[in-house]
């Protein structure tokens, strides 16, 4: 059992795991907000009255949603190259999971968007704003206040998949620690640190989240929570 837990070891892998960790928050952060304003276009279009606009979205959204990320990864890493786009494998990797839960960002969106009420929209028009203005400045902040929660749950599965980019060679923190136990043949340690990491980020990011979404709410929800 003494040597079960090196401790020197895992204070010497340390500075790797803590570089791979900050590239996973970095491909995090990055493929996140690309699905944020993905997901946000993919759901207006998908609740167009015009079929020219919902009916690809709707084949997009479901058939992203239908197969695996592994797959997606896989075609854009491996396949898209034969027709003659090659990215990197930080590109594919951060491409495909930015549209992968684009995909589900859009059906987040598109509930708070019914979620509104049917008279803001007509308050907009009998006001003549045009359709830009009133998603601005009327729709979209009384759509988003209820859904921070299930934007905040898909951030940190997110955070939570990007082991999967390591099957397109992206060095990110699982694969990292893979890579330390595979040339010192020791894993529980980076493993455990791995797994530590993972744990931490996504209690803080929930911590966040829940801080937002308590700031977002409204005074009248805020005074009645205080009771």
């Amino acid at each position: 059992m003494e040597n079960l837990v090196d401790l020197d070891f895992a204070r010497s892998i340390l500075p790797e795991l803590l570089v791979a960790a900050g590239n996973t928050v970095v491909i995090t952060l990055v493929g996140f907000s690309i699905a944020l304003v993905l997901g946000l276009l993919l759901a207006m279009l998908r609740r167009s009255r015009l079929a020219v606009f919902s009916w690809p979205a709707t084949v997009v959204i479901e058939f992203i949603r239908s197969t695996p990320l592994l797959i997606q990864l896989y075609f854009l890493f491996y396949v898209m190259p034969e027709f003659g786009l090659t990215m990197s494998a930080w590109s594919a990797g951060i491409a495909g999971i930015a549209l992968h839960y684009a995909c589900y960002v859009a059906e987040v969106y598109r509930a708070g968007l019914d979620g509104v009420p049917r008279g803001q929209w007509e308050a907009c028009k009998a006001l003549s704003m045009s359709p830009w203005h009133a998603y601005r400045r009327v729709i979209l902040p009384q759509a988003v206040r209820p859904i921070i929660p299930a934007l905040g749950n898909y951030f940190v599965a997110m955070f939570k998949d990007t082991p999967v980019l390591s099957a397109i060679t992206v060095v990110e923190l699982m694969l990292q620690a893979k890579n330390i136990g595979s040339r010192s043949f020791r894993y529980l340690e980076p493993i455990t640190m791995a797994g530590l990491f993972f744990l931490i980020i996504s209690i803080v990011v929930a911590l966040l989240v829940r801080s937002l979404e308590h700031q977002l709410q409204l005074p009248s929800i805020k005074t009645r929570e205080l009771r």
